[in-house]
């Protein structure tokens, strides 16, 4: 059967009961003001001719699991019988993400899958409470979710030499770094020069970022997974203010909740201009492959109902 977007908006609707789908930047339909200009549009993407094709051939199975699915699996992380995997774009990301999904987040509704199925390489999905250890790796990993104590993306090189201060060791072979306690203790503007003259000395020594940690979950849902004594101690990063192109944004809140595959895009677009020091040249956009091709149908649906 052919698939228009008022389907593919139905179908979405009717996956789960009505309930509070809040969620780290992905929520429930009704078109966020940056619809209108449509941002996306500049994007540098791969040819979505192959989901114009799929769309109109209808749901197809999944190669692994046969389920009926439309464009990819979101169980199995594959693209659809009709969705043949060497039409679909690979984005080669500068580190590695973990993406930490909580058990009652709806897989048809979460935009986590993008990103595995896009940068098979270096995303993994976790689901909530079966994730890894990340304590002896602290001094490389870091963690998106606002807060208090958050930084920006240009200050991740700085406080992970914070890390590296107090005695986490930096090479997996080699801990002889003197403990922090038994060093001299400094003045503060006394040690943050200490630690800018170190992140200068050693170049890229200090943007030694090596993995990014990403929640997938409602908001009512985050605190369990943010308060897990695994993820305590980890940096924590705060992106910059950006509006959402989700279709399932919440009456009522701010439309600068972005979903998880614009979260880990806009963070990747800011790491490399921040800590990489290079011109960006739409090396990431194709993690937004998927995401801007159902942004685009939805926006049609909207248009012909007279939504919009």
């Amino acid at each position: 059967m052919s698939l228009n977007a008022s389907t593919l908006l139905n179908e979405e609707n009717s996956q789960e009961p009505k309930r509070n789908t809040e969620r780290l930047g992905s929520l429930e339909l009704q078109a966020p003001s940056s619809f209108q200009d449509n941002p996306l549009q500049q994007l540098q993407l791969a040819s979505q001719e192959v989901l114009e094709k799929a769309k109109k051939s209808g749901r197809s199975k999944c190669p692994q699991c046969s389920s009926s699915r439309m464009f990819y699996c979101y169980t199995c992380f594959v693209p659809v019988e009709t969705v043949p995997t060497k039409e679909i774009p690979t984005v080669k990301l500068p580190l590695k993400i973990d993406i930490i999904k909580h058990p009652n987040e709806t897989d048809g509704k979460s935009t986590a899958v993008h990103a595995k199925l896009l940068a098979p390489d270096d995303v993994t999905i976790y689901k909530y409470p079966c994730i890894p250890e990340y304590k002896e790796k602290r001094h490389e990993i870091a963690l998106i979710f606002p807060g208090p104590n958050s930084v920006s993306v240009k200050d991740i090189a700085f406080h992970l030499q914070k890390y590296a201060k107090k005695g986490i060791c930096t090479n997996d072979d080699d801990c002889s770094r003197e403990p922090f306690l038994k060093q001299a203790k400094l003045e503060p503007e006394e040690e943050e020069k200490n630690l800018n003259e170190c992140i200068s000395t050693n170049g890229n020594e200090g943007t030694r970022l090596k993995k990014i940690i990403f929640i997938d979950s409602t908001w009512n849902q985050t605190n369990k997974i943010i308060t897990d004594e695994r993820l305590q101690g980890l940096l924590q990063i705060e992106l910059k203010t950006r509006k959402t192109c989700f279709w399932r944004h919440q009456k009522g809140k701010p439309d600068t909740y972005l979903s998880t595959i614009e979260a880990i895009y806009y963070f990747l677009v800011d790491y490399h201009h921040e800590i990489l020091k290079e011109n960006y040249k739409g090396q990431y956009d194709n993690l937004l492959f998927f995401f801007s091709f159902m942004y685009t149908l939805i926006k049609n649906a909207k248009c012909c109902a007279g939504k919009e």
